[in-house]
């Protein structure tokens, strides 16, 4: 069957799922969204709530309902944010990903029934473990399906340089790599603020000391939990990089992000899935960008691929 031009399914009708669904609808680039959730009430009231917004800040031009799988057969474009999150307090990962990998192999299953070519957008955590079975397993064509992987932490350390120099953080540029976790890292040979290199920022900005790295970074990764602790949940960020990635597919932008994908090779590391930049447009991740990394971060690139390549193991994939 032939793609549906700007048709989204969205699987999953939760807190993030809702998020997501008003921030896709905020950037008027969809025409049609199709919300499934196991629990069709949950699905409905979401799509109603937002049915009533279209009058004010979003556009009337895109249509908003409940369907099936069956809607998949035309999407362009899929995102998974089914699937429990991780508890404030609940450090085991393990346990997360045996319960979200069960939930995506069965919502994959339904997926591959009715296409291969959608754009596949995976948000579900462990989103490294959840993005590398699903793609595996399934057999996805491999530029179709990436996840969110490390989109959100690069914007929050983004947010945190800019703050220290006092401008927009659009002009800060850099990435957290590697593992959506515990493993990952800033790449800092690579960071800077319009064009300004990071150890040039202090004479530049009059900053009275240097960035604290390992503090950005520990800071960074914190993040998410804090707001955890704080709200009960995190939506907001995650949505609104799920609506970038999908902004950037709608209008075939090929902008580079930082997004989890399986490597075949590319860094000299395979069997995983991790976030590295990567060009995403109207194709889907159209190339992964093999970017120069000192000796000491090709390293902490390859412990994310052992740390990751480790859990796997021991989930048995």
């Amino acid at each position: 069957m032939r793609m549906k031009e700007g048709k989204l399914v969205l699987i999953g009708a939760g807190m993030v799922g809702s998020a997501t669904l008003n921030a896709i609808l905020a950037q008027s680039v969809v025409s049609e969204i199709v919300v499934i959730d196991a629990n069709e009430d949950k699905a409905l009231g979401e799509v109603l709530d937002a049915l009533h917004t279209t009058s004010f800040a979003y556009s009337t031009n895109t249509t908003i309902r409940v369907g099936s799988y069956a809607d998949c057969a035309d999407a362009s474009i899929i995102v998974m944010t089914a699937g429990p999150s991780i508890q404030a307090g609940d450090n085991d990962r393990r346990v997360l990903a045996e319960k979200n990998i069960a939930v995506m192999d069965a919502v994959m299953t339904e997926i591959t029934r009715y296409t291969r070519s959608a754009i596949l957008i995976v948000v579900t955590n462990p989103v490294d473990l959840v993005t590398y079975f699903a793609q595996t397993k399934y057999n996805y064509p491999a530029d179709k399906i990436f996840g969110t992987g490390t989109l959100l932490d690069t914007a929050r350390m983004r947010q945190l340089i800019a703050a220290q120099c006092n401008v927009d953080s659009k002009n800060v540029h850099g990435y957290l790599l590697g593992e959506h976790g515990e493993s990952a890292f800033i790449p800092w040979s690579m960071v800077n603020v319009a064009g300004i290199p990071v150890d040039e920022l202090p004479r530049a900005f009059g900053l009275s000391a240097a960035l604290d790295k390992e503090k950005i970074l520990a800071d960074t990764k914190a993040a998410g939990l804090r707001v955890l602790k704080l709200k009960g949940f995190t939506s907001s960020g995650i949505a609104q990089s799920v609506a970038r990635l999908v902004r950037a597919i709608v209008l075939n932008e090929r902008c580079v992000l930082p997004v989890s994908c399986v490597l075949q090779g590319e860094y000299d590391l395979e069997q995983v899935a991790m976030s590295v930049p990567c060009v995403i447009g109207a194709n889907g991740r159209e190339r992964i960008l093999e970017v120069s990394l000192l000796p000491e971060e090709q390293d902490q690139l390859a412990a994310c691929c052992e740390s990751l390549q480790k859990m796997l193991l021991q989930l048995g994939l």
